[in-house]
């Protein structure tokens, strides 16, 4: 098969998930996730039963996210592998991501597990797009979990007790995570952390519903290091 039959053959592909993937359109799934600031309304669990018939095709998952489309940039992501891609690649690839459900995925799915995680945590993390910076967060909390050694997590502590409170969203969101990580695993900072979370109550009145663990960093310390403890 020649090259151009190739490309023909990948882009009929695309066309006919795209035209699978508009079947599955739902009024009410698009309602529900545009509260949430996401723009499709594809079933996630009918998603990745495409997916699964179709396995890893970093060849289609390229034609798919070139459509902008979220629901293809969602397939695109599943049909995907971490080393499929190169660092600039990924880092223009989040900076298209649009919604958070396609940011988040790109993230944890392909960032986070590829062999350029440090390098993308690093640009990230001192991005002055706070969307971007807060790609650079969530890889931080994966090394603050993970990895720690290296990572300087009183001074974590110090961007995020000066910064937090007024951050953006997503950021804010981010840092919070980072912040209860912090205090999770590491029992010399979490008195600190806690004090933290008390003093700048971010995500302190944040619904959560029952039997889930409250996103307000001293609550989610607690729990999870009782959990973790066999309390």
């Amino acid at each position: 098969m020649t090259q151009d039959a190739k490309s023909t053959s990948v882009e009929t592909e695309r066309d006919e998930v795209l035209a699978e993937l508009a079947a599955l359109e739902d009024p009410t799934a698009r309602a529900v996730n545009e509260r949430r600031g996401d723009d499709h309304g594809v079933n996630l669990t009918k998603l990745r039963a495409i997916a699964k018939r179709l396995k890893a095709r970093p060849d289609l998952a390229r034609e798919l996210w070139g459509t902008g489309d979220s629901a293809a940039k969602l397939l695109a992501i599943l049909l995907s592998r971490p080393k499929d891609f190169e660092q600039a690649e990924l880092d223009a690839m989040l900076r298209e991501a649009g919604s958070p459900k396609v940011h988040d995925w790109l993230v944890n799915y392909l960032a986070m597990k590829g062999p350029h995680r440090e390098a993308l945590r690093k640009a990230w993390f001192a991005d002055a797009d706070p969307v971007v910076a807060s790609a650079g967060w969530a890889l931080t909390s994966d090394r603050v979990v993970k990895t720690p050694d290296g990572i300087g997590q009183a001074a974590l502590l110090d961007l995020i007790e000066e910064q937090m409170q007024d951050a953006p969203a997503r950021l804010q969101w981010a840092m919070n995570t980072c912040l209860a990580q912090i205090g999770i695993t590491n029992p010399e900072l979490r008195e600190r952390a806690r004090d933290i979370g008390v003093r700048l109550e971010v995500l302190k009145d944040y619904p959560t519903p029952p039997n889930c663990t409250s996103p307000f960093a001293p609550i989610w310390i607690d729990e999870m290091v009782r959990r973790n403890s066999g309390g």
